[in-house]
Order: C-alpha cells, then structure tokens, then sequence
C-alpha cells in the first residue's frame, strides 16, 4: 500500500470514529430529551390566537404522591372531578381549575365564594347540599376527588371502595400553611399548572408575612372560638387548622393545648376559666350569627364573661378557616378584628 493509500485509508478510519462519536453523542441527547419530557409531565404550545395553553403528555404517564401518609397515583390529567367541600371548590376556581368539575358537595357549611370566584363557583353542580353520599359519587362519572377530610372515614366515604370506581382520591387534610402550600403544588403539577400554583402559593405567603409582622408587636388576644353551643361549646383544638391562623393574625385560641382531636366539646365553665378576650363565632348555614349570639348572651354561664358583657365578638365564615384558598384573606380579616379589641 503506497502512502497516499495509506493516508486516505487513516483519514477514512478517523471520519468513522468522529461519526460514532457522534452518533453516541446524538443518541444520549436524544434520550435525555425523552426522559425529560416524562419527568416533565406537562408542556405549551402556541395556539393560533397566539396563546400559550397546557398540553396533556402525561396520558401514559403515572404521578405518585404522599398523601398524609398514604400513597396514592394519578394517571395523565383527571377529567371529571368532584371537590368535597366550599373550601375546595374555591381553591379550584381560584387555580382557574373549575372547568374540571362535575360536583361539589357541604355547601350547607359556605356563605358563599368570595366575590372574585362568584361567578365560576355558582355554576359548579351541586352534588349534594351536605356530605356526599357513597351513591352519588359512585354513580358522578368522576375518576378524581380533591375533599377535606371530614367526608372520609367510618361514617364517609371509603377512599379504597372509590378506587374500585376508577376514583382516585386526594384528600386536603392540612394542618398547617406549609401543608396547604403542598397540597396546592401537588394540585399544579397533577393539572399541569405547575406556575400558577407557585405564584398563588407566593402571594399567599408574602400577604401572611405582612400581617405577621403588623401582629409582633402587638400583645396575643385570647380567643374562644364559638362553632356551636347545646351542652357545652363545640370548638376548635390546638392542632386545627384554624388555630394557626389565629396565631398568625395575633391571637391565641385559648384551647390549644387540647390536641388530641381537632374539634373538641368543652363546658362552660372550663371556657369562662380560661378568660376570653374575643369571642370568634362560626358563621355558616344555621343557627345565624345573631342566634349564636343571643344564645351566649342567654346562657347564665357565658353571659358572666367580660367579653360577653362588653359585646367583643367577631365572626368569620367557616369556609375561611378550613385549609384551603383563603388563607392569607382570613389571617387579614382576623388580625383586623383582634386589633379592634386588643
């Protein structure tokens, strides 16, 4: 072989090398592209009005996560979907989620969406007026559940039975913001709406601080929370939602060292030992806030509070102090109340 063979038959070798490369180079690219898009779960496209929607690529696509404890899937996006709760359905209107669902159920405990999710929330289907029934949601067509916790359990409805159905079931059971926080992530990423969950996470974060701050200064105001009252007072413990919102608008639900349930009965006596600055009233579909108030100011016990004698009472909606879109709005109204009567 003469050296001009030999040099084209190097270069020849060389040029088969560089294509290996890369086409290893190339296909490991490839790949990384392709595991992405799965991680990924959801992408855009420009739509011919120029507009970026949300685009489903996760049909064969299966997202876990740690529901308090229990761990449950959700293949591709739901399609039919209930929302257990006035809490719920809000949260889903405040997401821009409301074209998903097919039923909401215990709006017997709301006075209403608030006026900016008005609209969307009242043309929502009603399931049931109260707690759903096993019957209707079995036979709704739905294949997801977001629902507080209360619908579930001995007396509810079966989280394992609904899985038979083709229902996956997300439960908002959140204890704390940060809790909440997570369930409205977990929210996005399952509808593809992963910035619109961060940004409403953030907003609701940065109006908490705000009051948070107000409130440092400022000396707690005790609080008894007043759900009902027949034998005894039915209220909220240490470790309910509601009792960290209290905090965080500067008061201090004078239960809270009561944490071994999150709803407690308590008599009147132990609440008048406990000496209340404020008395917070539940206000929901009945008895009304005017009838509670006429009931504590009736009762021989309760009307010997100095709070009492002295009218210091505020309400707020029960909705509002369920885990859910209206955080930061409850912690801005309470924290507005307690500084009224501190």
């Amino acid at each position: 072989m003469n050296s001009r063979a030999r040099l084209y038959k190097g270069e020849r070798l060389e040029k088969e090398k560089m294509k290996k490369k890369m086409k290893k180079k190339m296909s490991a690219f490839l790949a990384a592209v392709m595991i992405f898009s799965v991680l990924s779960g959801c992408g855009k496209k420009e739509t011919k009005s120029g507009q970026s929607e949300n685009v489903d690529h996760r049909e064969k696509t299966e997202l876990a996560f740690d529901n308090y404890g229990r761990k449950i899937t959700v293949q591709g996006v739901p399609k039919k979907v209930l929302t257990l709760g006035p809490n719920c359905t809000e949260l889903f209107c405040a997401l821009g989620l409301e074209k998903y669902v097919i039923g909401d159920s215990l709006n017997n405990h709301s006075r209403g969406a608030l006026p900016q999710y008005k609209e969307t929330y009242d043309k929502i289907p009603e399931l049931n007026h109260s707690s759903a029934t096993r019957e209707s949601v079995e036979t709704s067509g739905a294949d997801f559940i977001y629902g507080i916790d209360w619908e579930f359990g001995e007396e509810g409805l079966d989280v394992d039975e609904l899985e038979q159905f083709g229902i996956t079931t997300y439960m908002n059971s959140a204890s704390t913001p940060d809790e909440m926080y997570q369930e409205i992530r977990d929210l996005g990423e399952i509808f593809c709406i992963e910035d619109k969950a961060e940004a409403y996470v953030k907003e609701q974060k940065t109006r908490i601080s705000a009051v948070k701050d107000q409130a440092a200064n400022r000396k707690p105001v005790n609080v008894l929370v007043y759900d009902s009252g027949n034998d005894g007072i039915f209220t909220c413990g240490g470790n309910n939602f509601e009792t960290l919102l209290i905090e965080l608008a500067g008061g201090k639900n004078i239960f809270d060292d009561q944490t071994k349930k999150q709803w407690i009965t308590v008599s009147y006596e132990e609440a008048i030992a406990r000496e209340p600055d404020v008395i917070l009233i539940h206000d929901y579909d009945s008895p009304s806030v005017k009838e509670k108030i006429d009931e504590i100011k009736n009762n021989a016990v309760l009307s010997q509070l100095e709070c009492v004698k002295k009218e210091r009472f505020a309400t707020i909606e029960l909705e509002s102090v369920l885990p859910g879109d209206r955080m930061a709005y409850t912690i801005e109204k309470l924290a507005g109340d307690f500084h009224e009567f501190s």
